[in-house]
């Protein structure tokens, strides 16, 4: 069984892969520039949600420190940046397919208009980073009442 791995390894997947890469640049569709279209495989992976008083951008990065992670905002961009340590390895093993990313990353979220960047805030729990994002005041729902004629 594992015979059959080792042939795998003669690189005609790296060549798959990069054919498949070319392929997804080709076949991108240039205006598609927002959270959707993101490229597979891309570090930290985040969820993005809003309520009635805030964005929240939930960021998911297993293995880092709630100080190895540089948060910042600049017109209505979120940026991301920090360095993930490389996964322990053995020199002998042969990798038939690694997954895990490690190395120095950075990625830059484009964020909705509206929102107050100098009350955001970040909390750390479990290798989740949250970034709450408030809305402008004149942004959120109000409730107006209705006087009877």
């Amino acid at each position: 069984m594992f015979a059959d791995l080792k042939r795998l390894d003669s690189g005609l997947l790296q060549e798959l892969g990069g054919l498949r890469q070319w392929l997804d640049e080709v076949m991108s569709d240039p205006a598609a520039a927002d959270i959707r279209a993101v490229p597979r495989g891309s570090f930290p992976m985040i969820n993005l949600a809003r309520t009635d008083d805030a964005v929240r951008v939930y960021v998911f990065a297993p293995g880092l420190a709630a100080d190895a992670l540089e948060i910042s905002i600049q017109d209505n961009l979120l940026t991301l940046r920090g360095e993930r340590p490389a996964a322990p390895g053995d020199d002998e093993r042969v990798e038939f397919r690694r997954e895990r990313f490690g190395g120095a990353f950075s990625r830059t979220i484009a964020l909705p208009d509206g929102l107050d960047g100098e009350r955001a805030e970040a909390r750390y729990r479990d290798g989740v980073f949250e970034v709450v994002l408030p809305k402008r005041e004149e942004l959120k729902p109000r409730r107006i009442s209705v006087q009877a004629a």
